[in-house]
């Protein structure tokens, strides 16, 4: 399978293309952020107040980078269990996200969300945490610093690699990778 290249920001049109179990690389500028600072962003958008980035076509990457060695951009950069932050993504995907990247399944209320919002749910491989780190060329934290490495940073990536796992027609990779051992 050939892999799709992704610049972000990202459109409906390229979104909707994308299915599950594809191969992604995505280059330009992704966000960071983990359940203390989803909780937050909610927050502020039922506030109506501003938030620290512009969701818009953008990705936010589950991830708790550890800190940068010297001559480093950023630590160990590994995908955390997307689950935690299933009660706030919705909320995020109806102001314009148009992606998440992290490890684990689903809720059905979020990939629901994604399929009346168009947005995706991509997982960079667990366990890979220094190989995916090449891929950031830029890290600085943008908001909410007292959290440390749960801050929400912004990341300058080029060909980060990502699986597509549920994609705008409600497909889910964890299922059919499961009718697909199932069967044989």
């Amino acid at each position: 399978m050939t892999q799709i290249k992704l610049t972000t920001p990202l459109s409906d049109d390229v979104v909707e293309k994308l299915r599950i179990g594809q191969r992604v690389s995505i280059s330009g500028t992704i966000y960071t952020g983990r359940d203390a600072a989803h909780k937050r962003l909610v927050e502020l958008i039922e506030q109506g107040k501003e938030l620290p980035f512009d969701p818009k076509g953008q990705i936010i990457y589950y991830v708790g980078p550890t800190p940068a060695k010297p001559g480093k951009v950023i630590g160990s950069a590994g995908p955390t269990t997307s689950y935690r932050m299933d009660p706030y993504a919705p909320k995020l995907y109806e102001v314009g996200l148009k992606a998440t990247i992290g490890k684990g399944r689903r809720s059905s209320e979020v990939i629901n969300t994604m399929k009346e919002y168009k947005g995706v749910y991509l997982t960079a491989v667990g366990g890979a945490a220094a190989l995916i780190a090449r891929s950031i060329k830029e890290a600085k934290v943008i908001a909410y610093p007292d959290l440390g490495p749960e801050a929400v940073h912004e990341l300058v990536v080029e060909d980060f690699p990502v699986i597509v796992v549920n994609d705008t027609l409600g497909g889910d990779l964890y299922d059919e990778g499961i009718k697909i051992y199932a069967a044989k």
